[in-house]
């Protein structure tokens, strides 16, 4: 707590650049973490996202900017970070030749602990993650939800002060993924400060209290997820699809009744506040119409004009 009395942050990030020979892959950001928040860093593959979280977690140096986490330079004292922090990389990467509960305590050997303390937590931390039953299986028999809920088990062995989590349910069907979301909602619940990057909006929006949107290495939005989607896209989107051949006067029809309008693809995406009137005009005049709440990719798209998924 500072003179003024409110809460430190407990991770800041000033100015952070990273570049790879000719590429820019992290482009002068800034933005803090408070305690006990879910901070999320979204953004399309190439966005800068896996760059800012190795320089956080002192894997990779920065090109100049500074991080500090919990008071500690991260450039200066990698070694003391790295003892708060639990890391959940993107890529997997368990020891298939041991069993559940050997990966969670030979993994407790980087932090020095007593073997009583580790096998206290990692039993704690198995059955936080419903892999309890499973303790004294190989690993290479444990579904894909299953590991990567075994991967964010091992990061918490140290009783991290903060997670930090790289695209963690990066391949994993909607069951396996809304399991690990209902875990990392009930560490959110319990305090614990979390960092995730994340290309799925709906995981943003679902664990977040606070996201950064990166692009191309830049922050281009931050704030909380509903915030940020009212600001930009308002409460509901109508997706018009136009008879072919009318989609370029379509476009500019309703850009002249002062309507905020958005290309994307065979459709046009008018961002408005529940027009009734609007969709039943149009699905007079022949058009698919279709009536959805507005998300995050809409807020993205509104600010560069493409979706997660084109390429520059």
């Amino acid at each position: 707590m500072n003179a003024e009395g409110s809460v430190e942050p407990i991770v800041q990030v000033e100015d952070l650049v990273k570049q790879y020979k000719t590429l820019t892959a992290v482009d002068g950001i800034s933005f803090d973490v408070q305690p006990g928040e879910c901070f999320g860093i979204l953004g399309p593959n190439g966005a800068g996202k896996s760059s800012t979280i190795r320089i956080l977690t002192a894997i990779s140096p920065a090109t100049s900017g500074r991080v500090v986490v919990d008071g500690m330079d991260v450039a200066r004292q990698p070694r003391q970070v790295k003892a708060i922090l639990g890391v959940v990389p993107q890529d997997e990467n368990l020891d298939t030749d041991l069993p559940v509960l050997q990966n969670l305590l030979v993994y407790s050997r980087y932090f020095r602990m007593q073997w009583d303390v580790a096998l206290a937590n990692a039993q704690e931390a198995l059955e936080f993650f419903q892999l309890a039953d499973r303790a004294d299986d190989k690993v290479d028999t444990l579904s894909g939800g299953m590991k990567r809920r075994l991967i964010i088990a091992r990061a918490l062995i140290n009783r991290p002060k903060v997670l930090v989590l790289d695209e963690p349910t990066t391949g994993l069907d909607p069951l396996g993924r809304h399991r690990v979301w209902e875990r990392l909602l009930e560490l959110r619940r319990q305090g614990i400060t979390t960092i995730l990057s994340t290309h799925n909006m709906e995981e943003a929006t679902a664990l977040c209290q606070r996201i950064i949107i990166m692009d191309a290495g830049k922050i281009i939005a931050q704030g909380q997820p509903t915030d940020l989607v009212q600001e930009f896209a308002g409460r509901e989107v109508v997706e018009v699809r136009p008879p072919f051949g009318r989609l370029e006067q379509t476009h500019a029809d309703l850009t002249s009744r002062g309507l905020r309008v958005q290309a994307a693809g065979t459709a046009l995406l008018v961002y408005s506040n529940n027009d009734e009137a609007l969709e039943r005009e149009l699905t007079a005049d022949g058009m698919q119409v279709l009536y959805r709440t507005a998300n995050l990719e809409d807020v993205f798209l509104r600010l560069t004009g493409r979706g997660f998924t084109e390429e520059d």
